[in-house]
């Protein structure tokens, strides 16, 4: 297991009364909502990166690539 630190929050009085009567464990959800949150943006910046390659592979000329693995093919 990795290590642990402990993060804290202010909420409503209220709010975390009503979830403790309703049994809510309070750091399960705010550890899920970290994570999903972290999962979110690392997606959102693979998919960024991702388009930045989409630019710079829509460059390529894919005719000039697939004669040259044919030329080389037929030089063996």
């Amino acid at each position: 297991m990795g290590r642990y630190i402990t993060v804290s929050t202010k909420v409503r009085r209220e709010l975390k009364e009503e979830a403790e009567k309703l049994g809510i464990k309070i750091s399960n959800v705010l550890r899920r909502a970290l994570e999903e949150e972290v999962r979110k943006e690392k997606l959102k910046r693979l998919e960024r990166k991702l388009n930045e390659l989409n630019n710079i592979l829509d460059k390529i000329n894919m005719d000039s690539i697939i004669s040259g693995i044919r030329e080389d093919r037929e030089h063996r």
